[in-house]
């Protein structure tokens, strides 16, 4: 379950911009296994997409309406981001999102092993055109 006391105190501006576009702000992680993130992208926008080269994610989405696109060698899907929605994005998947609500769509990303840096995510062709 998410420790929502994490998100009491995001500072307004992000920590980074993500290589998908997206706004980062640094979380703690409970461990040294994974690092943890929290990702907000405004309404109306849609990410580059990406693959990661040795990561694999869990998202929680804790606010906003959007739509994950992911494809890999099993196939592609569509999954709908809703607050509670939970997922995952096994190495080797490429993914793109976009927030469809009147409000930013926030999501919390656990990354195993720990995000080792930019260089991670490979921009690659995705479902929608990126608006980032």
């Amino acid at each position: 379950m998410l420790d929502t006391s994490l998100l009491a105190n995001l500072p307004e501006h992000p920590d980074v911009i993500a290589p998908d576009g997206s706004e980062i702000r640094l979380l703690k992680s409970a461990n040294e296994v994974s690092s943890m993130v929290h990702a907000l992208l405004h309404p109306g926008t849609t990410t580059h997409a990406v693959h990661h080269l040795t990561v694999e994610e869990s998202w929680i989405c804790v606010a906003g309406e959007g739509e994950l696109w992911r494809s890999n060698d099993a196939g592609e899907s569509i999954l709908s981001l809703t607050e509670g929605t939970t997922c995952e994005i096994p190495l080797g998947t490429t993914f793109q999102f976009r927030a469809t609500g009147n409000k930013p769509l926030e999501i919390v990303i656990t990354t195993r092993p720990p995000w080792p840096g930019d260089h991670e995510a490979v921009r690659v062709h995705g479902k929608w055109a990126p608006s980032v």
